[in-house]
């Protein structure tokens, strides 16, 4: 039997007293927040009531449960569906007299003996923290990551984390049985609130039975097998996760290279996302070689609706033989429309030095080229730098801010095609497990590295890298 505090799942958010609150609230629900809680310490009660009515109201209307901090007399004006209270905020047996049963009355705890009081009084879920210190109020109790599988192992009724929670340490507090993650600033503090709250929503995916999560791969058909299509639901598949697709263009390809082209109509590929996207539970798009203007045009329309925003880009627009991908027109489009909706791209160095203009000789110049592209409206990009000399295979991540390296040994090998391809769908996948960027990015390159060092001569030119082995190896599909 279904209880109210059965909702109380997923990704919490409690407000803060920020200005446009409300249009973050709105954004962050978009982006998969599944619970709010309206904290109003500053505000005048006037502006405290119209900011509450406006919440709730935005909750109403998105079918998820609207819950107010520690004042009750607040829940009962806004007919809340239920209240907070802290351990001094009153008694969990007076609030449900005052509210009624069907109303959700969760409490704030420190450890496993106040979580097992709160049940006991009758709360229908608890608050644990703090998991990390936090910048939100001065911390008296620091819980942490263990205490989540302590605690879950004591109670029936649901455990919501809370304290410093961010995108890169969720994981473990997921792992140790959180059923919600709390937080207040690393989404509203967020210049993108939906983006900030898909990226830890996606985070529970790590939580469910293979294939865990689901990724679209929006790119063109290799003929051979190596890349493309192919190589992405290989990947896709391998590493755990539900590949679907949609084809843009059909290519005559071989280990030698690419001897035709035949695009396909942008508006059978509108078609294919729209038909795919309307049924599917899409957790994480990656595109590859998009081939015209008019294509990555009609992508690019189709994936601003695309409400988790997740979008993996892989610039394709040179195959490993040399022939170009990508029409003259394309790179320009591709800029002005799908850069900006684009949350990681992969650019290999050639393809920096097209999209920004730069020369690209050593990590310095594969900084400004990040720079440069992080100008474009894109929230991550990934510099690979297989094309530079030395004996280490240096990536370069920025996020806007600062700079992470991801190295592996350089290996001297001619059957690499597909890379490209293989590597941002790897990234995808761990995305859609439910990996945090950085880490999904090191395993995915841990991944192409065995891929590349264990694959096999086929045909007579730039051979296929080994997804098979290289999934095998690192037990990466079942991990």
């Amino acid at each position: 039997m279904n209880t109210p505090a059965d909702a109380i799942r997923g990704l919490y958010l409690i407000t803060d007293h920020g200005d446009n609150l409300v249009a973050r609230v709105e954004a962050a629900v978009r982006g998969g927040v599944r619970v709010v809680q309206f904290r109003s310490k500053t505000h005048a009660p006037e502006e405290r009531l119209t900011l509450g009515s406006a919440l709730a109201r935005l909750c109403r209307e998105q079918g998820i449960p609207f819950i107010v901090n520690d004042d009750l007399e607040l829940a009962c004006r806004l007919d809340a569906d239920g209240v907070h209270l802290g351990q001094d905020d009153g008694d969990p047996r007076a609030a449900r007299a005052r509210l009624g049963a069907g109303k959700i009355i969760g409490v704030s705890t420190h450890n496993r003996d106040e979580a097992l009081a709160a049940e006991a009084a009758g709360a229908d879920y608890i608050g644990l923290g703090a998991m990390y210190p936090s910048g939100s109020k001065d911390i008296e109790h620091l819980a942490g990551p263990a205490a989540v599988a302590v605690v879950k192992a004591c109670v029936t009724i649901p455990v919501v984390a809370i304290g410093g929670i961010t995108r890169d340490n969720a994981a473990p507090i997921i792992d140790g049985g959180a059923d919600s993650l709390a937080v207040i600033s690393a989404v509203l503090g967020s210049a993108d609130p939906a983006l900030a709250a898909a990226e830890l929503a996606l985070l529970f995916n790590r939580r469910q039975p293979f294939p865990k999560g689901s990724v679209l791969t929006v790119a063109g058909s290799d003929s051979g097998g190596g890349a493309g299509i192919q190589a992405d639901l290989k990947t896709i598949t391998l590493l755990g996760s539900y590949g679907a697709s949609v084809i843009t263009a059909l290519t005559a390809q071989n280990t030698r290279g690419v001897t035709a082209i035949h695009g396909a109509p942008a508006a059978f590929v509108a078609g294919q996302l729209t038909t795919v996207l309307s049924d599917i539970p899409v957790d994480v798009v990656k595109t590859g070689m998009l081939f015209s203007s008019e294509i990555i045009a009609t992508v690019a329309r189709q994936l601003a609706a695309f409400h988790k925003r997740l979008v993996v880009v892989d610039p394709v627009m040179i195959a490993k033989g040399g022939a170009s991908l990508i029409d003259t027109d394309a790179v320009t489009t591709l800029k002005r429309e799908l850069l900006p909706l684009t949350y990681l791209l992969t650019p290999n160095i050639p393809e920096a030095e097209a999209l920004t203009g730069l020369a690209i000789g050593d990590e310095t110049g594969m900084e400004a080229a990040g720079r440069a592209i992080g100008g474009m409206g894109v929230a991550n990009v990934l510099i690979k730098g297989g094309h530079l000399a030395g004996a280490e295979a240096t990536d370069l991540l920025f996020d806007g801010q600062e700079f992470k390296r991801f190295t592996s040994p350089r290996l001297a090998s001619t059957n690499t095609h597909g890379t490209g391809c293989t590597l941002a769908s790897a990234i995808a996948t761990f995305l859609a497990r439910g990996e945090p960027l950085p880490m999904a990015i090191a395993r995915a390159k841990e991944f192409i590295t065995a891929a590349i060092r264990l694959a096999r001569p086929l045909g007579s030119g730039h051979g296929p890298v080994n997804h098979f082995e290289a999934a095998r190896e690192a037990n990466l599909g079942r991990c």
